[in-house]
This record gives structure tokens, sequence and C-alpha cells, in this order.
């Protein structure tokens, strides 16, 4: 219980000490439910998100997001990897934070790796129903300055 209370609160320390756009879009992306469900392929519970209405708005939109880099490249390729809000220890993969925490990233040009906090942009597609992907994806994203 007190490990989930410090990631709650760690949590919203990074989506609220953000910059500009990126610290409003974190926080518009953790407007999510999630339910869990039976998948009978799977033959296991499964995160399903439903978005808020401002989730939805964001789709197939432009958006910018600061956090750090969760490489994957043995996974997808040089052009792939996952955001995370948080830092890598706090991640949702390593610390216990949500799903709605990470982003899968996919860009033309490739992005070096860094363990240093970046910022990006591209479009976002929401997934509300693809077990085998994160609910947020980044198409054609670059890195900005």
């Amino acid at each position: 219980m007190l490990k989930q209370l410090v990631t709650i609160v760690l949590l919203f320390a990074v989506i609220t000490s953000g910059y500009g756009q990126e610290k409003s879009t974190w926080k518009v992306l953790s407007k999510v439910e999630i339910e869990k469900r039976f998948d009978e392929v799977l033959n296991y519970e499964i995160d399903f998100p439903t978005f808020s209405d401002d989730v939805k708005a964001l789709n197939g939109k432009e958006i910018i997001l600061e956090g750090w880099m969760i490489p994957l490249d043995e996974l997808r390729g040089k052009n792939y990897f996952v955001l995370s809000a948080l830092p890598f220890a706090n991640c949702f993969f390593c610390g216990g934070a949500g799903p709605e925490t990470v982003v899968e990233v996919f860009s033309e040009k490739n992005i070096k790796f860094t363990e240093k906090r970046i910022k990006v942009k591209g479009i976002l597609n929401i997934n509300p129903d693809d077990p085998m992907k994160l609910m947020y994806i980044l198409q054609k994203t670059e890195l900005i300055d």
C-alpha cells in the first residue's frame, strides 16, 4: 500500500512538474479507466482502457511529450522505443506505475538512446483493444529541443 501511494505521489509530481504542452498532455493521458478482462486467447486477465473524452480528442493529433526512453531495439528495431513519464526505475514496467504513463514511439529517423529526459512530438493514436500493444502509440515522432 505504501509503495502504491509513493508511486501515485511521484507520478503526480512528474505529471504536474512538466513544461508547456507536455505537462498538460501527460495529465490528459492519465484520464483513463482500466478494466481487467479475461482474454480467452491469451488465457489471462488483460487491462483494457476506457478513454475520457479529453483523451479521445487527442487521437490523431500532433502532441508533445517529455519523458525518459525505455529502449526496446531488440524487439522492434532502431526507430522504436517506449517513452515513460517516469524515470526507468519508476516506470510502468519496473516501478508499478500505471499503463497510462508510457507511450509506444515510432520514429522515421533513428533517435539515439539517452538516459536524460527528452522531448518529442508526434501523432497520437489511442489503442482501445489490442492487448499486444500499449494503449498510447506515437507515430511519425521527432526529437525536439
